[in-house]
């Protein structure tokens, strides 16, 4: 078994995002919750501040909530109007949950995370058929109204195979709803490619908690019931504030839960910082920090699970994830495995430590 101080790797990577990040661990564990930016913190402890003294405008802007829903348009490579925002995937979900016709048939990969399948099958009145994850796209067929799938598993990292899914779900008239959750913010995102995707903002894309984001195709807007409707959602912001609504949003904006104005006053200062980095940027940076993480465990005798993922899952490992802790390194245990997750604050020296560690 070869040494992990001779192990060839590839060129030394430093973090991104200069002073923004200063964690006081060897923080490896981004699918469980990013680490927010200096000017996130800033932003919402601005915005505390001015709620504490009585500031003119309430508990928030819903400018800069629009900010925020612009910027991840943009990440996203799709426009505002085809953006919601709200406070978590399985809200998200959920309203696509309870849109569903009574006896449709709801495709899902095994084992994926609960939030994108509970929400349906607490319906009772729904049919739900689960198939291996490179089994979903030959598995969709003429009855299947919708395809609901993570782009990332949370458990092993394994990424959806997204060519072969849009084709078979244009193939047989599914509809697709995409949890983008592990990946946006280092895996580029096309949203319009997906009659629905969720993302939620607390991982990838350093929000704080309470800000997600669900995308909605213009050809799928009329097939979701906007249960979350209220003052905020009609077209005219301040014109519906008593009385029913008299025109919802022409836009996806229709399907908005009221913002939690903290989250989304920091989530616009994170999405600030992705774009200005850049995903492709990121992309490459996170993927080189796994491919090296992977190479180090495969010299150590402990393979991971294969794929391109910036998320690596080492089989039968999760119990070394306590003592990892213990050292100062943080990683998670997940369906038995031993999970590391690698984003824009990691550096190859972060790398190295597990490695260390997991070989002493």
């Amino acid at each position: 078994m070869e040494s992990v101080e001779h192990l060839d790797r590839p060129d030394r990577l430093e973090p991104l995002g200069g002073a923004e990040f200063a964690p006081k661990q060897t923080y490896l564990n981004t699918s469980a919750c990013g680490l927010l930016p200096r000017r996130t913190i800033d932003a919402v402890t601005a915005l505390a501040e001015e709620t504490a003294d009585g500031r003119p405008g309430g508990a928030g802007d819903f400018e800069v909530v629009d900010e925020a829903r612009a910027a991840f348009a943009r990440l996203a490579h799709t426009t505002p109007d085809r953006v919601a925002v709200g406070s978590s995937v399985s809200v998200h979900v959920g309203m696509v949950a309870q849109s569903m016709p009574a006896g449709a048939e709801i495709l899902f990969p095994e084992g994926d995370f609960s939030s994108v399948i509970t929400p349906f099958t607490v319906r009772g009145d729904l049919k739900t058929r689960f198939v291996p994850l490179d089994r979903l796209a030959e598995s969709v067929r003429p009855e299947t109204a919708l395809v609901a799938f993570s782009s990332v598993q949370s458990a092993d990292g394994r990424t959806a195979d997204f060519a072969a899914l849009r084709a078979a779900a244009a193939a047989h008239g599914a509809r697709t709803l995409l949890d983008a959750t592990q990946s946006a913010g280092w895996l580029p995102l096309y949203a319009g490619e997906w009659d629905f995707t969720v993302s939620g903002g607390y991982k990838y894309l350093l929000c704080p908690r309470g800000a997600s984001f669900l995308t909605v195709t213009a050809e799928a807007q009329d097939a979701l019931l906007p249960i979350h409707a209220g003052w905020t959602t009609g077209e005219e912001l301040w014109g519906n504030n008593y009385g029913p609504v008299r025109e919802l949003a022409r836009s996806a904006r229709r399907f908005d839960e009221p913002p939690a104005f903290l989250s989304y006053h920091g989530a616009a200062r994170s999405l600030a910082l992705l774009e200005e980095i850049g995903i492709e940027r990121i992309e490459a940076h996170d993927k080189a920090l796994a491919a090296r993480f992977r190479a180090g465990l495969a010299a150590l005798g402990h393979p991971a699970v294969a794929d391109d993922s910036t998320v690596v899952s080492v089989p039968g490992m999760g119990d070394r994830a306590e003592a990892l802790r213990g050292a100062g390194v943080l990683l998670s245990a997940r369906a038995g495995n031993l999970r590391a997750s690698f984003h824009l604050y990691n550096s190859s020296a972060d790398v190295d430590r597990a490695l260390e560690l997991l070989a002493a």
